[in-house]
């Protein structure tokens, strides 16, 4: 058998998951779900916290990546909810272990005891400012006579650990998507692998649980780069081969530039929040760096699984175009998603402004599901995101409309008087005809409008506006359908006593 693929995705639990994360999580679950079982081995996506950064952890976080996973459609074989052979998988969890990877590191002489205090830190940074020189860490500490290391510790004097970079020779760094990366040792900084708190820093944590866990490929942001020759001479020091690297190209802002909040929505939450498709935003993230063809662009999640492959990813940057995911997203609502599973997903958002009962949101049977169907039918064409969805709908779900303006039913061509009159003979016709007969309804009232010397759009327009309280709408007589005879006459005879003369007198048009 060919050696199993373990990927794993590791985010920090310190605020809302950004679509380049998202993207990450993707492209790992496809390379082992997808990818990886094609070619006959064995599969694993695994879902690590990292939450060693104590500071910056924000409450609620850590479920919230969770659930917005799970909300994008990926699921993992191990993680802290799960369990997995490798448990714990918090690194707030696993300390132990990271303190035993420092202390042998210490004892080999691949790492050592930092004293330095932050003043004096900062002091090295600014005269190395002064200096012009690169910021670093200059290895005050590296070659302390070890009976000045043991006094320190007996008096219990904060410390670091730190890892003894070599400082001849170059650290070649092989990408699966870039080829060999090639950094002289003397430049790369001895970092810290081991905190005063006793928690470890990203590096020792890193490799500590990459080799734990048995990961074979790591996927992760083009930012961690430099990153990776420390790593590597890590799992050199201790001993370990290590894992295949794929560092997955930037996705940049429109125009350029690290994408942020002031061009957009960045986070998958907020895009969930707006009315996106899982479906929608996971084919759009699949193409920001990975294509089949340079052609297809619409892949469902079993397409991606079928056809995506690691070599097909291209390391240049993509850039998150806004106008392109919404034109996807519509794309899912209005020809990929079916009718009733396109209202479901349609009731959080409805409930929310009240035009629906909330137990509809859960409950498939609610009678508010069937009474929105037609509607949604007859606008999901209109609709780029569900969370557009109430002001549509709003016409057709209300009892009563919202108050407009009674400007509004009077054509530029006509005026008050003709179009009383021409409502009126409408309230008068409307019981003649049925509804649901649209092709039926449209001639009478067509005819209708020859009776009273009138184009059709003259007539029509005022009857737009008073079954809708909008100017547009879907076809007229589509719309009538739908909203009911009952609420269109009611709507009509509403639109009539707002244009009687006593009315417009007190608030004339």
């Amino acid at each position: 058998m060919p050696p199993p693929v373990r990927v794993r995705f590791a985010p920090s639990p310190t605020g809302l998951l950004h679509v380049g994360g998202g993207r990450t999580a993707l492209f790992n679950w496809l390379l082992a779900h997808g990818q990886a079982r094609r070619d006959g081995q064995e599969g694993a996506f695994l879902l690590r916290i990292e939450d060693t950064d104590r500071a910056r952890l924000v409450e609620g976080a850590e479920q919230g990546i969770l659930d917005i996973l799970a909300w994008f459609g990926l699921n993992w074989d191990e993680g802290p909810d799960v369990g997995g052979p490798h448990a714990p998988y918090r690194q707030s969890e696993r300390t132990v272990l990271y303190r035993e990877a420092a202390g042998r590191l210490v004892a080999t002489g691949d790492a050592y005891r930092c004293f330095c205090s932050p003043e004096r830190l900062q002091a090295v940074r600014e005269a190395q400012a002064a200096r012009k020189e690169p910021p670093g860490y200059d290895r005050h500490c590296r070659n302390l006579p070890p009976e000045m290391v043991a006094a320190n510790m007996a008096a219990g004097l904060p410390h670091v650990v730190r890892f003894a970079m070599p400082r001849e020779g170059a650290t070649v760094v092989h990408d699966e998507l870039r080829g060999a990366i090639v950094y002289q040792n003397a430049n790369l900084e001895d970092l810290v692998l081991l905190k005063t708190d006793g928690f470890p820093t990203y590096h020792l944590a890193n490799v500590v649980d990459d080799h734990d866990m048995a990961i074979s490929h790591i996927l992760r942001a083009e930012e961690w780069i430099p990153s990776a020759p420390v790593h590597l001479r890590l799992y050199a020091a201790f001993g370990w081969e290590p894992p295949t690297l794929a560092h997955l190209p930037l996705i940049l802002a429109p125009g350029g530039g690290k994408l942020s909040k002031r061009h957009g929505s960045t986070a998958m939450a907020e895009f969930r929040t707006a009315g996106y498709l899982p479906e929608a935003l996971m084919n759009y993230l699949a193409l920001l760096g990975w294509s089949l063809d340079g052609e297809t662009e619409i892949f469902s999640k079993t397409d991606l699984l079928e056809k995506f492959t690691l070599e097909r990813v291209n390391p240049s940057p993509g850039t998150f175009d806004y106008a392109k995911l919404r034109w996807f997203n519509a794309h899912y609502i209005n020809h990929i998603v079916g009718l009733d599973d396109l209202v479901g997903r349609l009731m959080p958002f409805l409930a929310e402004a009240g035009l629906v009962d909330r137990a509809a949101v859960a409950n498939p049977e609610h009678p508010d599901r069937a009474r929105a169907r037609p509607a949604v039918a007859l606008l999901k064409d209109r609709l780029e995101t569900l969370a557009e969805a109430p002001d549509h709908l709003a016409p057709f779900l209300r009892d009563d409309l919202e108050p407009y303006d009674p400007a509004l039913l009077v054509p530029k061509k006509g005026s008050p008087i003709e179009t009383l009159a021409a409502l009126e003979a409408v309230a008068r016709t409307l019981p003649e005809v049925d509804l649901d007969d649209e092709a039926a309804t449209e001639a009478r009232f067509r005819a209708l409008a020859d009776e009273l010397g009138l184009k059709a759009g003259i007539l029509f327009m005022p009857i737009r506006v008073a079954v809708t309280g909008r100017t547009q709408s879907p076809g007229l007589f589509e719309t009538m359908r739908v909203i009911g005879a009952d609420r269109c006459s009611q709507r009509i005879e509403a639109a009539i006593e707002m244009l009687q003369p006593a009315n417009l007198a007190a608030a004339p048009l």
